[in-house]
């Protein structure tokens, strides 16, 4: 999974550095880079919380009533 994950990245960052073609130094490549991990990142985490809520939201489908648990004050 981590090759295909990696060569996603990497396709990904090469067909960004070719709409910005030149860099001014090596900052600026590394500015893009940690952009697009960051962006990446986020989606993942969206992904993971989109997945877990709906398995926790799941099994509360089938009960016709649904309670919550109490939150201490």
């Amino acid at each position: 999974m981590l090759p295909k994950l990696a060569a996603l990245m990497d396709g990904e960052i090469k067909r960004r550095t070719e709409v910005v073609g030149i860099f001014p130094n090596e900052e600026g490549i590394t500015h893009l880079i940690g952009a697009i991990l960051l962006e990446q990142n986020d989606e993942w985490a969206v992904q993971r919380a989109r997945y877990t809520v709906l398995e926790i939201i799941a099994p509360l489908g089938d009960d016709p009533i649904v309670t919550l648990p109490a939150v201490d004050a």
